[in-house]
């Protein structure tokens, strides 16, 4: 409890992960303080500024002890967009961490920046040390964030977790998330452990639930202190009378990122 950070500034807080998190992480102990270029309903403190306001990301970190950084195009876009929102963005983020003396930034990544690697033939996890392949230019950003983070983690010290998050959902809703599903109580638990656990230089952790059928390896995870507790396994039954299982050679379960590679 004396180790844990208490106020953290959350970045895209207006979207669907950040509105999530607004309500689970303060059961965690938080402290909370809202950035987002739109305004955060039920946030009247939060900063509604875009990350090229240096001036607001400035007053932003002033006693932040550690930051959780969602603000990004959340997919595909042209790259002039990507570039200004994912990529100058998330470096601009952790300047102003790094010249605030935040020592610990949480990254939101994504799988699709090993987007392109094809699932083993044998349904093995993928470990995170799997090389990068991005999918799009909304995986090249992500690739970006988390050499970015290693950068700083080398360079400044800083202590960085990127968190590869799949299938963010209430529930999942196609057969490729009974593999690949993040339940907004395991985002939550997901993140207290990478606000809190053991970390030396960058680490990279895949952001799943306990699925029955993961395609990804949580070891990482797990050694933050990351403990899931649903499973996608209960809605499989109803998903497959539903949709029916996807064949082999469908890129919605070839490849990682799934329908991002067509």
């Amino acid at each position: 409890m004396a180790n844990r950070p208490r106020l953290v500034l959350l970045t895209g807080a207006a979207g669907r992960i950040g509105t999530s998190l607004r309500t689970s992480l303060p059961a965690y102990g938080y402290r909370l303080r809202c950035f987002d270029r739109l305004p955060v309903p039920g946030e009247p403190q939060a900063l509604t500024a875009d990350l090229q306001d240096a001036q607001a990301l400035a007053a932003a970190m002033e006693g932040v002890d550690a930051v959780v950084h969602l603000a990004a195009i959340p997919g595909e876009a042209p790259f002039a967009d990507i570039l200004a929102a994912n990529i100058d963005g998330t470096y601009r983020l952790f300047e102003a961490a790094r010249a605030a003396g935040v020592h610990r930034i949480v990254y939101a990544s994504s799988n699709h920046a090993v987007g392109f690697t094809e699932r083993p033939a044998d349904g093995a996890a993928v470990p995170v040390d799997t090389p990068q392949r991005p999918d799009t230019y909304y995986g090249l950003s992500k690739c970006f964030g988390e050499n970015l983070a290693s950068l700083y983690a080398d360079r400044h010290g800083t202590q960085t977790v990127s968190l590869r998050i799949g299938s963010f959902s209430d529930e999942p809703r196609s057969i490729r998330a009974l593999g690949t599903w993040l339940s907004p109580g395991d985002c939550a638990r997901l993140v207290h452990a990478a606000l809190t656990g053991p970390v030396s230089g960058h680490t990279v952790v895949y952001g799943i639930s306990a699925n029955t059928r993961a395609w990804w390896d949580l070891s990482t995870a797990r050694a933050l202190g990351y403990q899931p507790q649903d499973d996608a396994e209960q809605y499989a039954q109803q998903l497959i009378a539903e949709l029916g299982e996807l064949p082999a050679d469908d890129p919605e379960y070839r490849y990682l990122g799934g329908r991002f590679t067509r």
